[in-house]
């Protein structure tokens, strides 16, 4: 891909998305928890944090909160993990959240035969507000210069005006030669009062034609782009990666615009054992796979899939190789899923001996 360089841009990645106030119950459940810890979280904001935090690279954060002390506390989150806020945009709080309010978004972890269960309340949030003249694109992709946009499907779902500012600034990025990526990150609970799967696929499909790294895994490609595989596999730890291939074929035929398209493969033994890996396809390269890991123990699900495109933006980012950015996606992903919160606690330095093929001893 031609990526601009470092030098001529103020960030490495903006990411374009709400961020949501996650309240967690720790080991119990959300029905009958008396205390939670806070974190931030959102699908788009997780991979600016995750580049920032565990790989030292410059983002920004492009969103809008409430002006009120919820608010301010997301703020704090995101400052404290190093993303630029000079783009988030503050809107009044009329005191009740009739108009406009920040998002919440209780999640308990899961364990063993109990998966993880997660309840949001982000209705009329001030991110899901935003229009696309509520932002100087030009400013930020021109002026500024931004190497990377990363954004998705879980921001499209959220109101009738998101998929705009989304276009908007896709069209602003492409203008200025900032590579476009997007997870579509199909969640069925934000479409089904919306039109559900047609609708998703009338907006994913529009914006699809501006991504240059699409992101998903078969469930996205199916219901948000409406391609359909066959499960042909023989092998169950075979099914995904075999069907992706397949479906990619198919993808790249209508999208000629897709110069990468990634997954994360997991199957899904219990809440907190799963098999982990992830496949990646380029035109230059072909398909990829990262090491397969069967039986990762897994503390927090959330945040796995963002952490994974964190690790495989670096990757591209920086060494311009599918097959290592696949490996440092995947295992940054495993690291992410290993620790609390959406966000990554993961250092470099353990993706990077993940990758060589470190094992878990004591480090002293």
């Amino acid at each position: 891909m031609d990526i601009r360089t470092a030098e001529e841009c103020r960030f490495d990645l903006v990411a374009l998305g709400e961020v949501m106030l996650r309240l967690d119950p720790g080991e119990g459940r959300v029905r009958t928890a008396r205390s939670f810890r806070v974190w931030e979280g959102g699908g788009e904001y997780n991979v600016a944090r995750g580049l920032r935090r565990c790989f030292g690279m410059r983002t920004a954060l492009v969103s809008a909160f409430a002006d009120n002390e919820v608010g301010r506390l997301l703020e704090d989150l995101i400052l404290t993990g190093g993303v630029d806020t000079s783009f988030v945009r503050w809107t009044p709080y009329d005191g009740t959240g009739r108009t406009v309010r920040n998002g919440l978004n209780f999640t308990e972890r899961g364990f063993g035969v109990r998966g993880a269960v997660g309840v949001s309340d982000r209705g009329h949030t001030a991110a899901s507000q935003l229009r696309p003249d509520d932002v100087d694109w030009e400013y930020l992709f021109g002026t500024l210069g931004v190497r990377w946009l990363h954004t998705g499907g879980i921001y499209a779902a959220l109101s009738d005006t998101t998929p705009s500012v989304i276009e908007a600034a896709m069209a602003a990025a492409r203008r200025h030669g900032t590579i476009i990526s997007y997870d579509l990150n199909y969640r069925p609970s934000l479409w089904k009062s919306i039109g559900g799967q047609e609708k998703a696929q009338e907006v994913n499909r529009r914006l699809a034609r501006y991504v240059d790294v699409m992101i998903g895994n078969e469930e996205d490609f199916t219901a948000s782009l409406g391609f359909a595989v066959p499960d042909t596999a023989e092998d169950l730890s075979e099914l995904d990666a075999a069907n992706f291939r397949r479906m990619i074929e198919e993808v790249t035929r209508e999208y000629g615009n897709f110069q990468v398209v990634a997954t994360t493969l997991r199957t899904v033994r219990s809440a907190t054992i799963n098999d982990w890996g992830a496949v990646a396809w380029s035109a230059k390269e072909g398909f990829v796979e990262a090491t397969h890991r069967p039986g990762l123990q897994i503390l927090d699900r959330v945040g796995g899939g963002d952490s994974f495109a964190s690790g495989l933006i670096y990757g591209l980012l920086t060494f311009g190789d599918l097959q290592t950015a696949v490996e440092y996606g995947a295992a940054h992903g495993a690291l992410a899923m290993t620790t609390p919160g959406d966000t990554s606690m993961a250092s470099l330095q353990e993706v990077e001996a993940l990758v060589r093929g470190a094992g878990a001893r004591v480090q002293r």
